[in-house]
């Protein structure tokens, strides 16, 4: 497994390129979400469909949870199927390839438990669901540190290049689950996630081969939440100063259709761990 070692040493320490917003015509995708996506894709996550971009008189746009509780009055209002636009931006510089295949990504790696849901939909054909992609996602520990970059944000620990890695296939509902913990942060961007979603590979005893990659976006967390969960341990020993959502130079503000995730507590304590759901648009044609 190797990494863009070349872009990571042009890189400073602890911050990525501060242009990463691909060109215009590969930028956004369109993707089709609202009553009839719920249908198909089992009733997942309505409040995160219905926080993408109000395009529609029937459609609701509430925020992620706040109190960690998704609406449930999203259901009654997401009865109007709605074209939104689904952001795709760069990887970023701590990418690698070959990322295991495994529902669990932690590996020893403590912090608030993050149970991902995703829907992935094929613009390409008529927004139904995509099975066996392969949606791959990669973050940062508590302290800021991406494996196979160890030491990047400031921090001395041991790199196995592979914790906070990894991705699932989709089902017959365009559906998969990932298990991971809440990111930390670092100098320059705000707490975020890191997906590829590809298509056509050939899967290995934990990993894959071939394929083609058709969609790569970022995914973000409620500022609110996140601020909880960034003054508890194993967090609150990162001493880096920290970029606001509002401050990010990658997400604009947009909602569901920039990559923000639909949060629902486990728990009455943030550490009890979130549910994150979001439904992801791609173009299988191209």
């Amino acid at each position: 497994m190797t990494g863009n070692h070349e872009q990571h040493q042009q890189q400073n320490a602890g911050q990525e390129p501060a242009k990463h917003r691909r060109d215009k015509s590969v930028q956004r995708r369109r993707v089709l979400i609202g009553g009839g996506t719920v249908a198909v894709a089992g009733g997942l996550a309505v409040a995160g469909l219905a926080s993408a971009d109000p395009l529609s008189t029937q459609q609701s746009t509430p925020k992620a949870a706040t109190s960690g509780t998704a609406s449930a009055s999203a259901s009654a209002t997401a009865t109007t199927t709605v074209c939104t636009l689904t952001a795709e931006v760069t990887e970023g510089p701590y990418a690698l390839d070959g990322a295991l295949v495994r529902k669990d990504i932690r590996e020893d790696k403590e912090g608030v438990e993050v149970q991902y849901t995703f829907t992935v939909v094929d613009t390409g054909n008529d927004c139904a669901p995509l099975a066996d992609a392969l949606v791959e996602i990669w973050h940062c520990d508590s302290l800021g540190e991406y494996s196979g970059y160890v030491g990047g944000n400031g921090h001395d620990e041991e790199d196995d290049g592979t914790f906070l890695r990894g991705g699932q296939t989709t089902d017959e509902n365009g559906q998969c689950s990932i298990t991971s913990i809440w990111p930390g942060h670092y100098v320059s961007r705000a707490v975020h996630v890191h997906m590829r979603v590809h298509t056509d590979v050939t899967l290995t005893d934990d990993s894959y081969t071939g394929g083609e990659v058709i969609h790569t976006g970022q995914l973000f967390f409620d500022a609110d939440i996140n601020a909880k969960i960034q003054a508890v341990s194993p967090y609150s020993d990162n001493t880096t100063t920290e970029t606001l959502l509002k401050d990010d130079s990658i997400y604009d503000d947009a909602g569901a259709s920039s990559g923000l995730l639909t949060l629902t507590a486990l728990g009455t304590s943030v550490s009890d761990g979130y549910t994150a759901t979001l439904t992801v648009g791609v173009d299988s044609t191209g």
